[in-house]
């Protein structure tokens, strides 16, 4: 079992910046696939940015620029560093992982982006 916790979501102006976490706790030796997903309302889940099974970065192209994807192995954290931030990006940001080829994902932080 693995469990995911996002932290860090919140009301910010457009153009301001964000620092999600998500915390990973239980079995997470040979978790891979790493990667932070979005869904705004009334719109289905997508992909923000995660790791490749290679360790190689992939980001959405409405993430490119703006937004850094990092992990800190030793503390079993992943983070999204979301700079620019505008209105489309309102959504609730949940993190995700992999296992055994079983999908875990958080519950999700909520991020609003508004004057």
């Amino acid at each position: 079992q693995v469990q995911l916790v996002e932290s860090g979501g919140g009301l910010v102006q457009p153009g301001g910046s964000l620092n999600l976490s998500c915390a990973i706790s239980g079995s997470i030796f040979s978790i891979y696939g790493m990667g932070w997903y979005r869904q705004a309302p009334g719109k289905q889940r997508e992909l923000v940015a995660r790791f490749t099974n290679l360790g190689r970065i992939y980001y959405a192209d409405s993430a490119k620029g703006r937004f850094t994807i990092s992990r800190d192995n030793a503390k079993s954290a992943l983070f999204l560093q979301m700079d620019r931030l505008q209105s489309d990006d309102t959504a609730v940001y949940y993190c995700r992982g992999l296992k055994d080829d079983i999908e875990y994902w958080g519950k999700g932080t909520l991020v609003v982006v508004s004057l």
